[in-house]
């Protein structure tokens, strides 16, 4: 009769078990719950703080900022720095420059990543093991700078646009990322496309191109990223000030800054506002002003992309 009456008994719903059970967290847990944020907050704020000092330096009084006495709130706030910054001759240009060698560089390296990423796992191709072999040991040597200069100059490509595109092309770590990520899609989808009379082409642009959205979009920002910040090939390949690019600008003014808050002051001097120690230019506003309208496009184009982000990493990473 007890067994009986137990059955008949009525029973608590299951959602209210639930969260009896969501509730009964032992302190343990609650104190690593606390420690976990506490230090991943402080991580981020040693990570933010300082592209927030650069700004708030950038929109304080010069004067102040050049003393380092701007550290955790602006200080007579301005944005004339802003506007003298751009007035420096070729700045413009290279920021054409760099956006042009961001959007093209971009576009064929994710494209090439992409077919060739796909190739790799196609058993049919001719010389597939030896080809992706030897695309990747090219991450493991290099011949060196000097090399590479000479073999670039005998491409004629110095005082040449297709410097910054051409060499960047084939990325071996981007064909790994995207022929791991074609791997862990289901083969019956080539397969019931071929059986169906789906060519290579077809398979790669109708099928898998599609399904590849999320590793690509992880190519593109990793592309786009070093595009936009490399300096160095137009150190060496370049010498028309009409193909230096943003960040070789930046690398210029940065160790010119002193002669340039003079020649930006002069500039002004006619201006009345530029009379105050506060929006008079020095070493320290040309090199935080310059390097926020750098670094800015990219802080601005990361977002749209970071959805994306996690998910292809991970699944181009990880195979299984």
């Amino acid at each position: 009769m007890s067994d009986s009456a137990a059955e008949l008994a009525p029973r608590e719903p299951a959602h209210r078990v639930d969260k009896k059970m969501k509730f009964q967290v032992s302190a343990a847990d609650k104190f690593m719950t606390v420690l976990i944020y506490t230090l991943f907050s402080l991580f981020a704020l040693v990570c933010i703080y300082p592209f927030y000092s650069i700004i708030i330096n950038t929109i304080s009084a010069n004067d102040l900022s050049a003393k380092g006495d701007v550290v955790f709130l602006p200080k007579h706030i301005h944005f004339q720095n802003y506007l003298d910054v751009f007035k420096i001759p070729g700045l413009g240009n290279a920021a054409l420059v760099s956006l042009g060698r961001t959007v093209i560089g971009t576009t064929l390296t994710v494209g090439a990543s992409a077919f060739l990423g796909f190739m790799f796992t196609q058993e049919d191709m001719w010389g597939r093991r030896f080809w992706y072999r030897f695309t990747v040991i090219t991450m493991f040597f290099n011949a060196g700078i000097i090399p590479w200069y000479l073999t670039m100059r005998s491409l004629h490509l110095t005082n040449n646009f297709l410097a910054y595109v051409l060499p960047t092309i084939v990325a071996p770590f981007f064909i790994i990322l995207v022929k791991t990520f074609v791997e862990s899609t289901p083969k019956e989808l080539q397969q019931a496309a071929s059986i169906d009379g789906a060519g290579t082409l077809t398979l790669f642009f109708r099928i898998m191109l599609p399904i590849c959205k999320p590793i690509l979009a992880t190519v593109a920002i990793f592309a786009a990223v070093d595009q936009w910040n490399s300096f160095q090939d137009t150190l060496l390949l370049v010498t028309d000030s009409k193909l230096y690019s943003l960040q070789f600008i930046l690398y210029n003014y940065i160790n010119q800054a002193s002669s340039l808050s003079t020649m930006v002051n002069l500039q002004n001097a006619g201006s009345t506002a530029m009379a105050s120690l506060a929006t008079k230019q020095t070493t320290t506003s040309i090199r935080m002003t310059v390097t926020i309208i750098v670094v800015a496009p990219i802080l601005l184009v990361y977002p749209i992309f970071q959805r994306f982000f996690v998910k292809g990493i991970m699944i181009g990473a990880v195979k299984g």
